[in-house]
């Protein structure tokens, strides 16, 4: 599964963040927002996607739990482009 995510803000610090951005799949955008903890028991994000965009990826056969995962792992991971002047280090640990 090919995703490209985008960042369009993240609020918050190294220890939780809130993350607003949007996916790209098979040329189709879709938003999401995500929560980052970092610190205890190492990184971890939480994506969600709403009830239309869910609806969307089914209709385009694709398995919801299988996209928010990929996105969450692409996120922690870092797999990601952001904003101009948006640094990873203002939010993650480097």
């Amino acid at each position: 599964m090919n995703i490209q995510i985008h960042i369009k803000n993240v609020n918050g610090s190294q220890i939780a963040a809130k993350i607003t951005g949007f996916f790209i799949i098979d040329g189709n955008e879709f938003k999401f927002q995500a929560i980052a903890f970092g610190r205890i028991g190492g990184h971890n994000i939480g994506a969600k996607l709403t009830k239309s965009v869910q609806k969307e990826l089914v209709k385009l056969g694709y398995n919801v739990d299988e996209v928010i995962n990929e996105l969450q792992q692409k996120l922690v991971r870092g797999d990601m482009t952001l904003p101009e002047g948006l640094k990873k280090e203002t939010f993650a640990d480097s």
